[in-house]
Order: C-alpha cells, then sequence, then structure tokens
C-alpha cells in the first residue's frame, strides 16, 4: 500500500487489491474515511467523479441488421443462396423464391435462437439497480447502489444485498451467502480480523464481502474497497465479454462437407461442359445440363433439413427439461466427452441433510434426503434407549430456521437439524409454542456456537431454565464437563470420553460431513436473569451428540454418472467447497480422480495442467479463472467440453466451453445469459439424457447426408460415364430429370431419415473425436462404391432403352424410375451401417414407409401422368420395363445385406479379443 492520497484511487479499482491483509483502521486510512462518520457529500461527489458509478461497463450493441446478416456467412447459407442464383438462370423462378425464403428462414432462426454475451454483460447491470444504506457526514441515508464509491461505510442486515466489494468492520453475528461467487450454499461467517498469507481465495476472505451476495444472517458495516467493474463481479464480466464465440464441432463438419460437395459439383459443371465440347455440343445446351447436374449434386435441402433436425432435437430435449438457446449446441452435446458439472444443487440435492447421530455410547443412522420428513432414525451400535428427545429437543428449539411448504427460512445447516426432529416425531411448529424461548446466546464466530434458554419440566416434573447448545465439536467439549448417558443420566466426562468425541469428530469430519456438538445444562427459574451475563452461564454443559451433516448427492445423478462413463465421458466436480468435503461426495457419486484446490491448479503449468489433468476428478475452492482454465485444458486435449454453473462466478467458463450449461431454477440471469442450455430441473441426469438425444440427432444428420452424398457420386459418375463411353453423352438426363430425382425422391426420403430413431447401443459408443468429419473415410467409401453402383445400374438402364426399345426417351424414363426404386434399398442399407433391414426396426418408423411409397408412387405418377410426361420428357412403361428397373434395386439390397454380414461378424471377431477389463470406462 502507498501513503499517496492517489493510492486510494489505484487500489480502489483493483478487484485484487489485498484489502483482506490489513486491519479496519488501516484500510479506512488508506481510503481516507473515518468510519464514524463516513464521506462527506462533497467528497462522495468527488469520488462519483473520480470512479464513475457503481455500475457494470455495458457491451456495446450490434445493430439488429448485423446480427440479422451475420447468419449468412454460414457456409450453408451461402450454398443455399448460390443454389438460389443457380436456379434463376435455368429459369426455375420457383425453386429460386423457395431457396431465398429458406435463406430467411434460417437466418431468423439463429438471430432468434442464439443469445449473446452481451445479454449477459446487461443482465448484470440489472442486477445492480438496487438501493443500499450508507453512511454520509455522520447521518445513515439510503442511496441508489449504483451512487456508492470507495470509502462510503455501508450498513447491511439479513436480507440485504451487498451493492459493493469491502472490507467488513463490524460484524455481529453477520453471515453472507456468496454461492454465486464461489459456488458454495453454506453462508460464510464474516469477522473484521486481518487475514496472513498471499493469493487467499475468495471463499477464504472471511472478512470481505463481495458486490451481490446476500446476507442471511445478522448485521454488519461494510467499508467499500472497489466498485463497478472494478468489483469481482465486475472482473468476472471482463472476462465474460472477453469470450470469442467460436462455431461448435457441427458447424465446422457441415463447412468441410459443404466446401467438398461445392468442389464436387463444380468438377462435375466443368467435366460436363470440357467433354462436351469435345464432342461438338452447342455450349449453351452443356451449360444448362452442366447447371441442373451442380443443382442436383449440391444438396439444396441441407440447410432446411439440418435446421429441421436441430429444432426438432430442440423440442425432444425441451420435453426432457434441457432447453436450448442455441440449435448447433445440440448436436455438440452428444459428442461431449467431458462434462465439468458443479456440485451444489447439481449432482447435489443443495439441501443440507443429517447423515448420523453420535452419543457417547451409541451410533445412529438417519435416512431420508433433503427437506423432506419421511425418513428414519435407525442405531446401530449400543443398547436401546427409551427415546432420543435428549438429541431431538435441542434440535428442534436452539434453532432460527423454519421449513414452510419444503421452502427453508433461514439457514440450511439449521434447516437439516429442524428436519431431524421432526423424524425424531417433534412437532417442531407445536413444541415450539409449548417451550418458548426466554433468553438466548446468539452465534458469534468469535465463540462459535449459539444458545438458547426455555422454561420447560425437568426429569422430576418440576420447571427448570434448560439452555440448549450447539456449536463447534471442539468449543463445546470444552465447555462440556460431564456427557448425557442412556437413561438420562449425567456422567463426568473423563479423558477417554474426549478422546473419543474428538476421534467421532474428526472421523465424520473426513467423510466430508459438516459437525455439530449439542449439549444442555439446567438452571433453577428463581435465580435465573434472562437480561443477565448469559456467556458466564455456558460452562459446565453436558454434551449430548455429535451431528454429522451433508448436502447429499442426487440419487439419479449417481446413475447418470456410470451411464456418462459407460458411454465414454469423463465427469468432474468443480465445487467453492473444501476439498476434502468435496473428495467424500465425489466418491459416493463415483466420480474417479483425486481432488485439488483451485490454487494449486493454477500454480500448475500448461505442460503439468495437460499431463495431470486426467488424474484429477474434482476442484474444490475454485475461482471463476480457474474454471475457464479447466476448460482450456480440456479442449488442449482435443475434448468437448461442457460446463455446469448456476452462479455470476461460472458464466466465464459456461461461455468458454463448447457448450455452456446453466440452471433454470438456482440460475443467475448472467449464467443463464452464458449459457447454449438451460436445464430447467437443475439435474444432472437431465444432461445425461440430453447427451443422449444430441447423439441421436448427430445420428439422423449422418443417415440424411450419407443418401445425399452417395447420390452425389452417382450424378458426377453417371454423366461422366455416359459421356466417357459415348451412351448418351452429356443429354443422359435433362435438367428437368435431374431436378425431379433430387427434389421429389431424394430430399423427402433424406429428409424422414434425418428425424429417424436413434441407431442401436448409441450411447455404448465413446465420444466421436473433435475433429472427425461427419462421413469418415471408410463410409465414404462405401458411398462411392454405392454411388458408382447406381450410376453403373443408370447407364445400363439408359442403354437396355436405347438398344433394346430404340428410344432415349425410354432409357431415361426407366432410369428415373430405377434411381427412385435404387434409393429406396440405398436408404435401407444405409439407415443402420451394420444393422440388417429386414428386422424389426425397418417397419420402426412409419414416416419413412411413406417416403418410400412416395417414391414409388412418385415414380409411377412422373411416367403416367401426361403433363408430368410432357413436362419431364418420360414416357409410359410396361411391366416388363418396371421388373427392369426393379433389379438394380434388389441387387442393391443383396449386397448391402452381405456387406453388413462381413461386417458384423468382423466386429463380433474384435470384441471377442477384447478383454471387459480392457475397454476403457
Amino acid at each position: 500500500m502507498n501513503d499517496n492520497p492517489g493510492a486510494a484511487a489505484v487500489a480502489a479499482t483493483e478487484p485484487d487489491a489485498t484489502w483482506y491483509a490489513l486491519a479496519p483502521a488501516e484500510v479506512a486510512a488508506e481510503l481516507r474515511v473515518d468510519p464514524a462518520s463516513g464521506l462527506s457529500t462533497a467528497e462522495a461527489q468527488q469520488r462519483l467523479q473520480e470512479y464513475g458509478p457503481n455500475a457494470l461497463a455495458a457491451a456495446k450493441q450490434e445493430p439488429v441488421w448485423k446480427r440479422f446478416f451475420k447468419h449468412y456467412r454460414d457456409y450453408m447459407q451461402i450454398v443455399l443462396v448460390v443454389a438460389a442464383l443457380v436456379s434463376l438462370l435455368i429459369a426455375e423462378y420457383g425453386t429460386a423464391i423457395g431457396l431465398a425464403l429458406l435463406t430467411l428462414f434460417n437466418a431468423w432462426l439463429g438471430y432468434h435462437q442464439e443469445g449473446k454475451a452481451e445479454e449477459a454483460a446487461a443482465s448484470l447491470g440489472q442486477m445492480m439497480k438496487a438501493m443500499a444504506k450508507v453512511r454520509r457526514d455522520g447521518v445513515m441515508t439510503e442511496l441508489p447502489a449504483e451512487q456508492i464509491v470507495p470509502g462510503d461505510i455501508v450498513m447491511v442486515d439479513a436480507g440485504d444485498r451487498i451493492p459493493a466489494d469491502g472490507r467488513v468492520v463490524l460484524a455481529a453475528t453477520l453471515q453472507i451467502e456468496e454461492g454465486a461467487l464461489t459456488g458454495e450454499s453454506v453462508a460464510v461467517e464474516k469477522d473484521t480480523a486481518p487475514i496472513g498469507g498471499h493469493d487467499v481465495g475468495i471463499g477464504d476472505r472471511v472478512n470481505m464481502a463481495f458486490m451481490n451476495t446476500n446476507v442471511t444472517r445478522g448485521h454488519g458495516e461494510i467499508l467499500v474497497t472497489t466498485t463497478g467493474m472494478g468489483s469481482e463481479v465486475g472482473h468476472i464480466a471482463h472476462m465474460l465479454s472477453g469470450q470469442k464465440e467460436e462455431k461448435t464441432p457441427l458447424t465446422k463438419q457441415v463447412d468441410r462437407l459443404t466446401i467438398f460437395i461445392i468442389i464436387a459439383a463444380l468438377f462435375a459443371f466443368v467435366a460436363i461442359v470440357v467433354m462436351g465440347l469435345a464432342q461438338g455440343d452447342s455450349f449453351a445446351v452443356l451449360f444448362g445440363i452442366g447447371v441442373a447436374l451442380a443443382v442436383g449434386s449440391i444438396p439444396d435441402a441441407l440447410p432446411a433439413v439440418v435446421t429441421t433436425i436441430l429444432s426438432v432435437g430442440s423440442v425432444n430435449m425441451a420435453k426432457k427439461n434441457a432447453i436450448m438457446k442455441v440449435l448447433p449446441a445440440v448436436e455438440t452435446l452428444g459428442s461431449t466427452s467431458a462434462i465439468n458439472s458443479d456440485k451444489t444443487g447439481t449432482l447435489t440435492l443443495n439441501q443440507m441433510t443429517v447423515r448420523e447421530i453420535v452419543t457417547v455410547q451409541h451410533h445412529y443412522t438417519v435416512s431420508g434426503e433433503g427437506y423432506s420428513f419421511d425418513g428414519q432414525v435407525q442405531r446401530t451400535t449400543g443398547d436401546a434407549e427409551r427415546d432420543l428427545d435428549y438429541v431431538m429437543f435441542p434440535c428442534a428449539l436452539c434453532n432460527d430456521s423454519d421449513i414452510q411448504d419444503g421452502e427453508v427460512i433461514g439457514d440450511p445447516t439449521e434447516a437439516a437439524l429442524y428436519v431431524l426432529a421432526q423424524k425424531g416425531g417433534v412437532d417442531v411448529t407445536e413444541f415450539r409454542r409449548n417451550n418458548p424461548r426466554v433468553a438466548s446466546v446468539p452465534f458469534d464466530s468469535d465463540y462459535k456456537f449459539m444458545a438458547t434458554f426455555h422454561r420447560m419440566p425437568g426429569a422430576d416434573g418440576r420447571p427448570v431454565i434448560r439452555a440448549y447448545v450447539k456449536g463447534a465439536p471442539d468449543v463445546v467439549l470444552n465447555r462440556s464437563t460431564s456427557a448425557r448417558m442412556p437413561g438420562g443420566r449425567a456422567e463426568t466426562l473423563t479423558e477417554e470420553m474426549r478422546a473419543k468425541v474428538l476421534a467421532a469428530n474428526e472421523r465424520i469430519a473426513s467423510q466430508g460431513r459438516r459437525v455439530l456438538a449439542l449439549a444442555q445444562r439446567e438452571f433453577d427459574p428463581a435465580t435465573f436473569q434472562p437480561s443477565g451475563d448469559l456467556m458466564a452461564l455456558m460452562q459446565d454443559l453436558e454434551i449430548s451428540a455429535l451431528i454429522g451433516e451433508v448436502d447429499p448427492p442426487r440419487a439419479e445423478a449417481v446413475a447418470a454418472i456410470a451411464k456418462a462413463k459407460h458411454a465414454g465421458i469423463r465427469v468432474r466436480m468443480i465445487t467453492g467447497d473444501h476439498a476434502i468435503t468435496a473428495a467424500a461426495i465425489a466418491d459416493e457419486l463415483g466420480i474417479r480422480g483425486r481432488a485439488v484446490t483451485g490454487a494449486e491448479f493454477a500454480a500448475m503449468s500448461d505442460a503439468e495442467a495437460d499431463s495431470q489433468i486426467d488424474g484429477i476428478g474434482v476442484i474444490a475452492r475454485v475461482a471463476p479463472e480457474h474454471k475457464v482454465r479447466l476448460v482450456e485444458v480440456l479442449k488442449r486435449k482435443g475434448n468437448i467440453v461442457a460446463m455446469t454453473g448456476d452462479g455470476v462466478n461460472d458464466a466465464p467458463a459456461i461461455a468458454a466451453a463448447d457448450i455452456g450449461i446453466a440452471m433454470g431454477i438456482t440460475g443467475t440471469d448472467v449464467a443463464k445469459g452464458a449459457a447454449k442450455m438451460i436445464l430447467a430441473d437443475d439435474n444432472f441426469a437431465t444432461i445425461v439424457a440430453a447427451v443422449e438425444q444430441g447423439r441421436l440427432v448427430y445420428d439422423n444428420l449422418q443417415k440424411f447426408i450419407r443418401i445425399q452424398v452417395a447420390n452425389l457420386f452417382m450424378f458426377i459418375l453417371a454423366f461422366i460415364g455416359s459421356s466417357a463411353f459415348a451412351i448418351a453423352g452429356t443429354a443422359l438426363l435433362s435438367p428437368a430429370q435431374v431436378l425431379w430425382i433430387h427434389m421429389a425422391i431424394v430430399a423427402p426420403i433424406g429428409a424422414v431419415m434425418g428425424l429417424d430413431l436413434a441407431t442401436p447401443g448409441i450411447m455404448d459408443r465413446k465420444p466421436r473425436p473433435f475433429n472427425q468429419p461427419i462421413i469418415v473415410r471408410s463410409m465414404m467409401v462405401r458411398l462411392f462404391i454405392v454411388g458408382l453402383f447406381m450410376a453403373a445400374a443408370t447407364l445400363v438402364l439408359v442403354q437396355i432403352g436405347k438398344t433394346s426399345y430404340d428410344s432415349l426417351d425410354v432409357g431415361q424414363s426407366m432410369a428415373i424410375v430405377g434411381l427412385g426404386l435404387m434409393n429406396i434399398t440405398v436408404a435401407l442399407n444405409l439407415r443402420f451401417p451394420e444393422e440388417s433391414a429386414f428386422g424389426p426396426s425397418t417397419v420402426s418408423n412409419p414416416k419413412l414407409l411413406w417416403a418410400f411409397a412416395w417414391a414409388i408412387v412418385g415414380s409411377m405418377l412422373i411416367t403416367q401422368i401426361r403433363v408430368l410426361q410432357d413436362l419431364f420428357g418420360t414416357v409410359p412403361l410396361t411391366g416388363q420395363q418396371w421388373l427392369v428397373c426393379l433389379v438394380p434395386a434388389v441387387v442393391l439390397l443383396i449386397l448391402g445385406e452381405l456387406f453388413k454380414l462381413i461386417l458384423r461378424a468382423r466386429h463380433s471377431k474384435v470384441t471377442a479379443k477384447v478383454p471387459a477389463s480392457a475397454v476403457p470406462a
């Protein structure tokens, strides 16, 4: 620090200034303020001019038109625009208009669906519109939070929101819930003592208060040290605005495929023109045929079908409580290989629950979860006792919380005791009414216990004043001289008993549970003074029990993590909790790997982080930058990363991840704004269900693209082959016939395949590599062979028409029918690459059967209806000619089944050679 008057101006704008290391008087001196009177109005106005308002910087808003037309930079949109222009060139005006409308629809859908970083920053700004109690000119006044400046003295009470970062200078049982910053649901007890050491984490700065956290208990005074963008929340907002929007894996793969298709179509166009000119054909005619071939090769429906597939997937996910904000992110989930999940409320219930009770001679387990009163207290060691009133009564009475309709009012730790009392047979509301509190010692972090005094009947029936005490086990034990024994008797604490209590405390704490000790003492009503020195009475206590509490794992999360592991997805827990607690919960959940703190993770070099990350399962006591770094490390290792969170502190990592996931119930607006997906039920199991849906979406997209690419190869090879072998030259098919096959046959079948059922065993696969193309090399070869067969069959059918029936029109008509039938068998062969088409799955999708029926009916219509004959240059076919057209389709189906049989046999042989233990989990 610096004695220079300008030092305050610098330090007050730095979020990581070590104010926690200074005493309150030193902080006041640095900020040139007397805490007793606060700043003067004039000084406050001067500082407001110097530091600016206590508000977050608003993100620069792009114009609406720019945000809309940004979606025309996608390759799919470019293909659609080019296809529309080409349609204009060949006078297909209806097609051109339809394609133009599709581009507008896609752009509008992207504009409407996608959330942006500036919306999250705007949400942070909305959080700032609050009032605060400030001491100025020696008088308390209420001001808008944005007018607060460094040096102000802010007074806070239970229920208030902290308006700016500051040093706690007065704490009367002050507790602040900092989950939005640290991810930890338990309120932090604040005090005023300086903290030694360097790089103290936010969660451990117990003498600091942070903007937008909530006071849950007590009273305090905060000396404001940092405002606006200099605060911890402002630091996060700055990190969030710095996140670059990256293309999703799906968008990248579709871009690559689109480029491949465009190159192939251009090659076909050039080849047809060059070969036609060499044969003496007219350039105008060749240009029309080349354009038609190019349009037929380019899957015009790709953008619309991709949008439809993703939209339907988004709707299905919404039904499962996963709301998608960005359509391509639907598929990103399917390729996710790493999930970084917040602990509190996602993997756990976010409801503190008593799991065990330990007395000097007994041990009890408690069943039930959360704030439900369903559950039992069961003895596991010790002789039977008459009752557990000596445990349940203090849980009910030495307690400031309340539970109404499942909602907790007060501290979650006390709420767990309330629930325990109910499970133990105590009607807490009625019991409190019958045993009113006559005095109390409120909890304070200095002495770490709470006591309440009640007028009650003693063991002999005479009235007594009974004090119930709960607090830190070591503190309560040191104030106790006796222990509660079975039958209601008290026995002097021996060293052996004390050692036993301390060992039980250590054992419970090592399991990641919060430990409280209960004790009591009775006083004579005649001599008890409620207004007297109650602290002096907190000696010679009778310790009765230790209580072990935990925020329990969600039962469904355990199963979901196991399912994710089976699907090759690595789950890690990210939490603001202590490492021991987090490791214990992770073990219950089935999350493997060691636990490290955020500070330890930050201290690793990039090389160390890369080499050690596979062995890390839990990162505890994290700061926002630690979460972002984790995402970056996992991405660098080739993972597709999903990041969950609910707090302001989670937003930068959510934005940095491939798929950011925010909680819908407990999530802040900031987290939701940065996310691509929102969990309506805050449940980790929903993520795994959404992953399965994402894999289905990608699987169906592959089905659609397979049939498109097979036909792409068919068109190119058929036209080149026709010219090379002088079958029909460049007039193999007319432009109208090419468009019929493309738009009326291939597009409907492909579109329905894009909305198909999942391929069997979809969650038995490992996540696909992030750089794996939509069509892998082996499948591309398979599609090329299919396209080659279809092209050869087309040439044979045209040649039969020319030689057997002396008519090119008959040959073209047979080719059109043959391609319609072959596309049915291609769909059956490629729908499930290894499963036989003669299984029950073939009839599992009625819409696909209707598409097959249309391919047959459409082929009949185009060759039998006079209007369509004139439009497309076809002629009627005889029954014999139809049978000839059917032969290639049957042969293609048989060849496909034989190939699948070989694949299944090879797959079974490979599986048999790999021991079960060798298969990575």
